[in-house]
This record gives structure tokens, sequence and C-alpha cells, in this order.
């Protein structure tokens, strides 16, 4: 069902209230935008994953500011009633909270975007409580941090001994204390994503984490087969049009290299 009205943080925390799910994709411009809201997917995530994605690198570590603002722009354009989340890149964040005001002030006054999104759990819940603070609403993201691929050497599942579990559960609640409106769990056993969830009053939105979240998020790209570089495994191919767009450019250069393109019809 279309959007018909703007949503803020209010709707997301009524509909864990009430235990209805909730529908969420990340994405990058402006018409997939104004489709995803007219289906009723209510809160766009412009992921840093455009940096694979969308522009070529092979992970998210070299996304910029300047990146993400460009797409978080365009995609305000295109949603007038979903809710937006900026992802802030690498680095932008880490070093201060007072960097980390200034880059999240940016996202919501020149980006267009109702909240930020950042990696991390206790170690990052001072700067979301500075942040809240200050009046930008927050989505924590724990689990699988694809920021920290240098570090860790591989995207791999969190949580799988009960050391890892026993600290995402602290790291879900120290972000629900510092103020976050939600928590994006990544890549993490879904009985354990189930039991964060049940302990959180703010929505869980679940990436690889299984069917027990108060939400669902994916990547545009792998759902529409944009993406064949890899297909994780958690996301679903409801569409594969990047074998459509092939089979029309293939058509095109075949019609234009035997003259058959343009026609009459075609020319002035």
């Amino acid at each position: 069902m279309a959007l018909d009205k703007k949503l803020t943080v209010r709707h997301f925390a009524a509909k864990k209230k009430k235990g209805e799910k909730i529908c969420s994709v990340s994405l990058y411009d402006a018409p997939t935008a104004k489709f995803a809201e007219e289906c009723g997917v209510e809160l766009l995530l412009v992921g840093d994953s455009l940096g694979m994605t969308v522009l070529g690198y092979a992970n998210t570590i070299p996304i910029t500011m300047e990146d993400m603002l460009h797409h978080c722009a365009a995609v305000a354009r295109g949603a007038k009633f979903a809710f937006l989340v900026g992802d802030m890149p690498f680095m932008s964040y880490h070093p201060s909270s007072e960097l980390a005001l200034l880059n999240a002030a940016r996202f919501l006054q020149s980006g267009g975007m109702d909240a930020v999104k950042i990696e991390g759990g206790r170690t990052v819940a001072g700067i979301v409580e500075r942040l809240v603070k200050a009046g930008v609403p927050v989505m924590g993201h724990i689990g699988l941090l694809p920021q920290n691929i240098l570090t860790e050497g591989a995207y791999r599942v969190a949580g799988r001994s009960r050391e890892e579990a026993k600290g995402l559960i602290e790291d879900a609640m120290a972000l629900q204390d510092a103020g976050a409106f939600a928590v994006v769990l990544e890549c993490i056993p879904a009985e354990l994503a189930g039991e964060i969830s049940g302990k959180l009053s703010i929505p869980s939105i679940g990436i690889g984490s299984g069917p027990l979240c108060d939400g669902q998020i994916q990547v545009i790209n792998d759902m529409l087969g944009l993406f064949t570089d890899h297909l994780p495994r958690h996301a679903k191919r409801y569409a594969n049009l990047g074998h459509e767009i092939k089979g029309a450019l293939k058509s095109y250069a075949e019609e234009v290299k035997s003259s058959r393109f343009p026609g009459k019809e075609h020319s002035v």
C-alpha cells in the first residue's frame, strides 16, 4: 500500500508495540526511492553499500561523505513520505563526537535525511547519545560490520560463540540506552537475533538474521539482480533485471550496427 503521509520515528515505535513488521530497503537514487514508497516500503536506507553495488569498489571503505550526500539528496528528491536514513561512512564519526555531530548535520541539512545510521555497539554508544541529544535520530547497527572488513579480514556471521552472543546483547542494550530509535542486526544467528529483539523496546531490523526481527532490510541491487558479482545468502532475488538490461543493450547494439535503428518512426 502506497504511503500517504510523512513517517517519523514514532511510526516505528508504534509498529514495534503492535508487533507489526517493518519493511525497509537500501537504495541509492530518486526513481527507485519513488517506486519503493509507492509500494509501501516504510524505511529507505541510503547505504554505504553503494560503494560496491553502484560505484564498483571492493568494499565500503572508500566511500566519502560527498558520495553519500550526493546519493542521499537524490533519494530525498524521489521519496516524499518514507522515513529516510543515511549511512555515515567510514571515519565520518569515529574520531570524535564533534566530527560526528558536524557530519550528521550534513546528512539532515544537505542530504535531506531524517536520521543517520552508524555501525558499532558499546564502542559508539557515547556518540549515539550525543547525536540524539542534539536532535539527530540514530539507527544503530551491530553484528557483521562492513566498515570493519580490514581488521576482520572477511565478512562473517557474528555471535556464534557464547561470549560473542553476550557481547551483542550488551551492544544492543547500550544503543537503546543511548537513544537509538532502531537497531540493524546483520548476519546474527536467528535464535540470538530473536532473543535480542525480545529484549529491546525499540525495533530490530534484520538482514541475514532470521524472521524473528521486528523488520527486514535488503539491498535493492541484490533483490533486482542488478549486482551480479555476488549474491549474499541472506538475499532473495525477486527479479533478474541484469539479464533484461543486457538483452536490451545487445539488441540495441545489433540494430545500430546493422542499420536497423533508427527507423523512420524514430527520426524527426
